[in-house]
């Protein structure tokens, strides 16, 4: 999609705001990334991507895709905006809510390679996602469970189909 198409009337039908991605399904449209990875998981239960309705693990799914949304990449943005901005005091706040962020992310990971009961899920992806925000805004963590994560999350030939 063009910026022009994106700021078209067409798209805005599709979306409230004008923003991708957006999914076009035969029962109608759905925005909002996380939703999206969500739904497909839910579409696809053999997948492997989420647990069944009702288990823990999918409750665990829900926390991480929310974290990354409400607590990660917001830190991430507001650190990337405050660096920019060249204000260092709201920088050093951003960049210490982000490293918090970090740290829950980093206790996750240190007894499992991938955030829910050691499989890889949905919540991966979502969390995948918003590293990769990360790594272009040169705002990763120096945390080695963080990067060996990332480095096993780009090892996945899908993800490496995804981003050729």
């Amino acid at each position: 999609m063009t910026p022009e198409e994106g700021r078209g009337e067409e798209h805005a039908r599709r979306h409230p705001l004008g923003r991708v991605p957006v999914l076009e399904t035969v029962d109608g449209l759905l925005f909002e990334s996380a939703a999206l990875c969500l739904h497909v998981a839910d579409s696809s239960p053999d997948s492997g991507l989420i647990p069944e309705p009702g288990a823990f693990a999918r409750g665990q799914v829900y926390q991480w895709a929310f974290f990354a949304m409400t607590e990660l990449e917001p830190a991430l943005v507001g650190a990337y905006v405050a660096r920019r901005g060249g204000d260092a005091e709201a920088a050093a706040k951003a960049e210490r809510r982000l490293a918090k962020a970090w740290d829950a992310l980093a206790a996750a990971l240190e007894q499992d390679a991938y955030l829910v009961d050691g499989e890889f899920t949905i919540a991966d992806v979502i969390v995948g996602g918003v590293l990769e925000s990360a790594r272009r805004f040169d705002l990763l963590p120096d945390d080695e469970r963080v990067l060996t994560y990332l480095a096993r999350l780009d090892e996945r030939p899908a993800k490496q189909r995804a981003y050729a």
